[in-house]
């Protein structure tokens, strides 16, 4: 089975206008027998969106015309040599994890598929999704006080995602370990943080948790890898440790990226 588990749609704010169609239909093409719509999910009420054009996620109203566009296009390629599952890409927000188990409860019956991801980190009081751009990341380097302290509380993060208990609705995987890695290129490290990143794959091991293998990074000019790092792969594929390719696609084009490559 070839699977692509984490696309986006046109109901990302932050995405592309392509439809649910092309998706498929380039899905198809590219021989993909199963594709997981894993769309951001609406933040917390009462969380402010830290990206600059306040786009990170859908609204709660667009979640639930998503989850039934989704619904009908399952109907829609019923007969088609792929299985459609709807899902979110959830973000894992320190200090906000009562709000997202509600969320959980209120809406993982309709769910086939989530992914666990963090975007969003506070420093010094200010949260930022240090992801966004260049510029961003370069604020949230400084105001941790380095680039070693800045992947230090990423990790952290990270780790806090890994150990957060959702019961019942426990997201299956975590998505892109290595984002800290985006920006690489203009961020150059000379410490070591791999073992921080093998602790957490032995930390995921113990509760179960799928890996998210994300093609994005191979797409950005300045990191040029995948998301995690290829020696990590390697490290959670000895531990078997379940891997789900993504290609954490935001247009139709993107997806199945690099599929036969990684």
């Amino acid at each position: 089975m070839k699977r692509d588990g984490h696309v986006h749609t046109p109901f990302c704010p932050h995405g592309s206008k392509d439809s649910l169609e092309a998706y498929v239909e380039n899905a198809l093409q590219k021989g993909i027998t199963s594709i997981s719509f894993t769309e951001h999910a609406p933040l917390p009420e009462g969380f402010r969106d830290p990206a600059p054009t306040k786009d990170s996620s859908m609204s709660l109203d667009t979640y639930y015309e998503y989850i039934e566009a989704v619904q009908a296009l399952q109907d829609q390629y019923r007969d088609a040599p792929i299985d459609i599952r709807v899902g979110v890409e959830l973000d894992y927000i320190s200090g906000w994890e009562q709000q997202t188990l509600s969320f959980l409860q209120t809406h993982g019956k309709s769910l086939q598929d989530i992914i666990l991801s963090v975007h969003f980190i506070e420093v010094e009081g200010k949260w930022l999704c240090i992801d966004y751009d260049e510029e961003v990341f370069r604020t949230y380097v400084s105001l941790c006080g380095g680039i070693e302290a800045a992947y230090d509380r990423y990790f952290q993060t990270v780790e806090k995602s890994v150990r957060a208990d959702f019961g019942d609705h426990q997201p299956p995987r975590i998505g892109h370990l290595t984002l800290i890695r985006k920006f690489k290129k203009n961020f150059p490290v000379s410490f070591e943080w791999e073992e921080k990143a093998f602790e957490l794959l032995h930390l995921m091991k113990t509760r179960n948790l799928a890996l998210d293998y994300n093609s994005a990074g191979l797409r950005k000019p300045l990191c040029g890898e995948t998301y995690p790092s290829p020696f990590l792969l390697q490290a959670a594929q000895k531990m078997r440790i379940p891997i789900v390719y993504g290609s954490d696609a935001h247009c139709a084009k993107d997806v199945g990226s690099f599929f036969d490559k990684l």
